[in-house]
């Protein structure tokens, strides 16, 4: 529920926990994929070189980083893995390719071939998506913004995301926050609104990074007005 009114609906800073912001950066992924590109179906195709998020958004795949569970030395095709900067300060300056994908777009791989199983062809994917962290705790970020929700958990993330067009409505759960402190819980709400629009509203990216079992890390990340409604 939101509040205690039914059928409510508003628009409030939302911070997701690291794990969810985990969730989110994993569902992008994909989106970073030259194979998808070459095929209509990212909705970053032709937006090379254009501003797409927050100037403070750098998004990178390091599978070079030790620390991350998809760190690799060789990707599947057996290249060296390297670090790719795919968004830096806001600006998209790359996409992923393994081999195939790379001759197709008459460019180079950028050793992202990654194989489901060993039966499998390569493909193109990432192994360690993070965004540059800042510096704040999340407890700091809260009381910076004031009031908002605390977002916990989601549901219908794989379902409710459109890769293609960006747009997304998911279920969410977590805490109300006021004056920085966290108030009452709140459930069976849905949040809305698109990928394009969620990268250019960040406000903030907490310093709180944590590799977990995934191709992303999690670190708090903070966004104005998403569109939250319940029951």
């Amino acid at each position: 529920m939101l509040g205690s009114r039914k059928a409510r609906s508003a628009r409030l800073p939302v911070i997701f926990d690291r794990r969810v912001a985990s969730t989110f950066l994993g569902i992008l992924a994909g989106t970073f994929s030259g194979e998808a590109v070459l095929k209509g179906r990212s909705l970053f195709a032709d937006r090379l070189g254009e501003d797409v998020a927050h100037p403070s958004i750098t998004l990178v795949d390091d599978p070079t980083r030790s620390e991350a569970f998809g760190a690799a030395a060789y990707d599947a095709e057996g290249l060296a893995c390297r670090r790719n900067v795919l968004v830096d300060g806001g600006v998209l300056t790359r996409f992923l390719y393994d081999s195939y994908s790379a001759r197709r777009a008459g460019t180079k791989s950028t050793g992202s071939a990654v194989r489901a199983g060993f039966k499998s062809a390569p493909g193109v994917g990432c192994r360690a998506l993070a965004l540059a962290p800042g510096t704040r705790s999340l407890e700091e970020i809260m009381a910076s913004i004031g009031e908002g929700l605390l977002v916990q958990t989601v549901s219908g993330v794989h379902s409710g995301v459109n890769p293609v067009s960006g747009d997304f409505s998911v279920g969410a759960e977590g805490l109300m926050f006021r004056g920085g402190n966290t108030a009452e819980p709140v459930r069976e709400i849905t949040i809305a609104s698109t990928l394009q629009r969620m990268l250019h509203d960040v406000i903030e990216i907490g310093g709180d990074e944590e590799w977990l079992p995934g191709l992303a890390a999690g670190v708090t990340l903070a966004v104005d007005g998403l569109a939250l409604s319940g029951s």
